[in-house]
């Protein structure tokens, strides 16, 4: 049997593992479930074990719908949720407690507290983004004030500290060192990136020290073997996860935009040369690989912002509001109306994102009539994912003068057809959904290619699986505007409610 590249998709919800042959064609697919623990309100975590057991599971469901084995798989990359921060002793491999994922919300009074430091204001010039209570750095601190043995086996030095990658790579292979590729060095939050060194003064001012933090790495390196079922797999690319899907996407130049529908709604854009400073986006380290000579690394930024909530609200109308048999049925439900019916959603569960920054706000749904049912509901949330779309593209061309011509989507919500095409109308673009829609594994898969020497260069990459479906905008300029600002209307009185 041909050999086949493994792309290892760790996410928040679950782990997805994706192979692929040689051509670019995907050859086998397997996920599993991950749950997420609430010990508190307003505290998420996962079990390091089950994430491991997961990862595993999903290869092994991988190899199977492949009719493969083990010892078929060439390499692997991982990509990696960020900010979800695991800990682990390096003399025994076990976790020192549970990982702390980008949903947790304890650290919120420490952010207040860390807005007085002297050198607050540079932190989003330095990490690139603002370390809310989401970010690791915090959830270290965290640790290091209410977890014993976290603080022992820092101060000890026999602590590692990294995203869900590294831990995945201790847990289930033989690192060949505690390194992490840029793009997830720079989300444990304690890394400058424009300096190209972690932050001492912030470390110093979080009570950590640099004490088994990831060294960093490009994105192509070897970072070790996965043990599976006998066989060891090279793993020779590693990347955060929102960098994978835009590399799997084939957005790869400048302008190139994509969206992921998750649990938020992710938009990344392709940025060349230095990183901008800007105000409210967040900008990354996207991917490090080497020119086409081979001879010098080449670094290649995104810019990013997300909304505030997308399939979590999908999952609301479902389990809390009990507007949907199941989230496989909103497009269904959102195709019995013909419009919003004047109904205004403002999905701000968890407050508002770019450009709004208002982590106070929370949802409305606004202007119902006694005619007014859950189809229009379900249609104004789509609205409201479109108009954050809107709001959050605008913001990149007034702050950097990019403009995006065509948005790529991926993810759960963009199956639905109703979805892509309010999101087309709205925004007045296209909208591209590829026929692969695992775009996050494949870019794994890729660049572990890439790093195993299939491929010398991004522009030798297999292109995307013909197919797949381009929603064209079929609203006026005039529609567009006077619903964006009757939304935006919306969002200024459920702003008004809090203050």
């Amino acid at each position: 049997m041909p050999p086949f590249l493994l792309g290892l998709d760790q996410g928040t919800s679950g782990t997805k593992a994706y192979l692929m042959d040689l051509d670019g064609q995907r050859v086998g697919l397997g996920y599993a479930a991950l749950p997420r623990l609430h010990p508190r309100p307003d505290w998420t975590e996962q079990d390091p074990m089950m994430v491991a057991d997961g990862a595993a599971r999903a290869i092994e469901l991988a190899l199977a719908d492949a009719h493969a084995q083990p010892s078929d798989i060439l390499a692997a990359g991982i990509a990696s949720q960020r900010d979800s921060d695991f800990v682990w002793d390096s003399r025994t491999g076990q976790p020192i407690g549970n990982a702390i994922t980008w949903q947790d919300l304890r650290t919120a009074p420490l952010v207040t507290e860390l807005d007085q430091w002297e050198l607050a204001g540079e932190r989003r010039h330095r990490l690139g983004y603002f370390p809310g209570p989401w970010c690791g750095a915090l959830h270290l601190a965290w640790r290091m004030q209410n977890q014993p043995a976290f603080k022992t086996a820092m101060e000890g030095g026999y602590a590692r500290v990294g995203m869900a990658a590294g831990w995945l790579l201790a847990a289930l292979g033989t690192p060949a060192g505690h390194t992490h590729d840029l793009s997830l060095v720079q989300k444990t939050g304690l890394w400058d990136f424009r300096a190209g060194r972690y932050w001492s003064e912030w470390i110093e001012r979080l009570g950590l020290t640099a004490t088994g933090l990831p060294g960093p790495a490009p994105t192509l390196h070897d970072y070790g073997v996965l043990h599976i079922g006998g066989a060891d797999v090279p793993v020779t690319a590693m990347l955060a996860d929102q960098q994978a899907s835009l590399f799997g996407q084939g957005c790869r130049t400048a302008g190139q935009a994509k969206c992921t529908h998750g649990t938020m709604s992710f938009v990344n854009v392709v940025v060349e040369g230095d990183p901008p400073c800007l105000a409210s986006l967040n900008v990354y380290h996207a991917w490090s690989l080497s020119d086409a000579t081979g001879a010098a690394l080449r670094h290649t930024y995104c810019l990013e912002a997300d909304t505030a909530a997308s399939g979590s609200a999908v999952r609301w109308l479902v389990n809390q509001a009990g507007m949907l048999p199941g989230e496989a049925d909103l497009d269904a439900i959102a195709r019995s109306a013909a419009d919003s019916g004047g109904v205004a959603f403002v999905p701000a569960f968890t407050g508002l994102n770019v450009p709004y920054n208002d982590h106070n706000a929370r949802a409305a749904i606004l202007g119902m009539s006694l005619g007014a049912h859950r189809g229009h509901i379900a249609r104004a949330l789509l609205e409201a994912i479109g108009y954050q779309l809107r709001a959050i593209l605008e913001t990149i061309g007034d702050e950097t003068g990019i403009t995006v011509a065509e948005l790529n989507v991926d993810g759960g919500l963009s199956a639905s057809d109703v979805a892509c095409q309010i999101q087309a109308d709205l925004l007045g673009m296209p909208v591209h959904r590829s026929q692969e829609q695992e775009a996050t594994g494949r870019g794994a898969a890729l660049l572990a290619g890439m790093g195993a020497g299939v491929w010398r260069s991004a522009e030798d990459l297999p292109t995307l699986p013909a197919g797949g479906d381009r929603f064209e905008p079929t609203w006026s300029q005039d529609q567009r505007d006077a619903g964006y600002d009757r939304w935006q209307a919306a969002v200024k009185l459920v702003q008004m409610w809090h203050s």
